[in-house]
C-alpha cells in the first residue's frame, strides 16, 4: 500500500495547556469535535475518537509541548497505523501547533487531511477563541 504524509501547522490563540488539554482530556476532546472520545493520559495508553472511528494508543506524551501516537481510521486496512506527532510552542500570546502523520494510505490522504482542519484545527479554534 502506497502510504503518504500529511504536514499541518495552525496558529490557535490560546495557551498551549489549553490546546493540550482539549486534545488529551475525554470531556474536553468530546466538547471540541461534537463526538465521543475516551483517551488515556499514560503512556501505551489507548484511545478511542468519533465513537470508535479513529482509534490507536499513546507513544510519547510531553505535557503542554508534544503528543506522538499510533493512529488509525476504522475504514483502514486492517493492522494498518499511522503515527500522528503533534508539537505545541506559545508565540507571541498563541499556540503554535504544527502536526505531521505519517503513514496515511494514499487514496486517504486527501480526506484525512481536510478532516484535520474540518474536525479538529477549526472547532478547537471555535471553542478556545470565544
Amino acid at each position: 500500500m502506497e502510504a503518504r504524509e500529511i504536514k499541518q501547522e495552525v496558529s490557535i490563540k490560546a495557551a498551549p495547556h489549553e490546546v493540550y488539554e482539549c486534545l488529551m482530556d475525554s470531556k474536553k476532546h468530546s466538547e471540541v469535535t461534537g463526538d465521543t472520545a475516551i483517551i488515556s493520559r499514560e503512556v501505551g495508553g489507548s484511545f478511542s475518537a468519533f465513537s470508535g472511528y479513529a482509534t490507536g494508543k499513546n507513544l510519547e506524551l510531553v505535557p503542554d509541548e508534544k503528543i506522538t501516537q499510533t493512529w488509525r481510521a476504522s475504514d483502514w486496512e486492517e493492522g494498518h497505523y499511522s503515527q500522528i506527532t503533534i508539537t505545541l510552542e506559545e508565540v507571541d500570546g498563541a499556540t503554535k501547533l504544527t502536526f505531521t502523520q505519517t503513514g496515511v494510505p494514499a487514496e486517504q490522504y486527501e480526506d484525512v487531511s481536510k478532516g484535520w482542519y474540518d474536525y479538529y484545527w477549526e472547532p478547537m479554534k471555535d471553542y478556545l477563541e470565544k
